[in-house]
């Protein structure tokens, strides 16, 4: 496909694949990035490793690289009060949603790249929300991105289309995906270079990349590379 696409970047497991996803189906691709002041604001440095090797690695995906874009909004960090923002522990909320929940925080992300996409007259926007293997977000729900593009459609009178190559796949199949469209080099990138840990640890190594190896999200990304080895 000649058209382009903008892809919600963050330098994780799953917006990397997606990445790859868009950069396999569109003729340019630019990335977008948000620092909001998460904990983990080492994956704001993992991005920019991910996509330096990915024009390395894979020549034509090259190319397709476009421009990097990143967003500072810290007054999302400053109105939240979640463990993703502030210096508490993990734990379930009353209402049922962990405290890793980040209030409005993709609603926001796709209203800015919306934004931006509007500016660089890209139609396609891709990002690597999930409902089958995730933390129990609700702004990763498949009716909340359907609503989403339309009430970006009717905002701002455009024709957006918002992907979601990961909504109904685990995280097994997230790392499978990876090495359909990459191959092992795709999964040495992801698990050495892409960050996934909540508590932003970049330094401790486990097989399937590093991280605290306790954290939500990291408990999330270890199962999903043992089911994956194990198929």
């Amino acid at each position: 496909m000649t058209e382009g696409a903008l892809v919600l970047f963050s330098g994780g497991q799953d917006s990397t694949t997606c990445l790859a996803w868009a950069l396999e189906r569109f003729g340019t691709v630019e990335t977008i990035g948000f620092a909001y002041g998460q904990r983990h604001h080492i994956e704001m440095t993992c991005r920019e490793t991910v996509l330096a090797s990915l024009a390395r690695d894979f020549p034509r995906w090259r190319d397709g690289l476009a421009e990097d874009h990143v967003v500072a909004i810290d007054a999302l960090g400053a109105l939240s009060r979640t463990s993703l923002t502030q210096d508490m522990a993990f734990a379930m909320e009353k209402d049922g949603l962990p405290n890793t929940f980040v209030p409005g925080r993709n609603l926001i992300f796709l209203a800015f790249a919306a934004a931006l996409a509007y500016r660089r007259n890209l139609k396609h926007i891709v990002t690597g929300v999930c409902e089958t293997d995730y933390s129990g977000y609700p702004d990763c729900r498949d009716d909340t991105i359907k609503a989403m593009q339309v009430a970006l459609n009717l905002g701002m009178e455009r024709r957006f289309v918002l992907h979601t190559p990961l909504m109904w796949i685990n995280k097994a199949e997230t790392w499978r995906m990876a090495r359909r469209l990459g191959g092992e080099p795709l999964i040495r990138i992801v698990r050495e270079e892409t960050h996934s840990c909540y508590l932003g640890d970049h330094t401790t190594r486990h097989d399937w990349g590093y991280g605290c190896g306790t954290c939500p999200a990291c408990d999330l990304r270890a199962a999903g590379w043992r089911g994956f080895v194990a198929s």
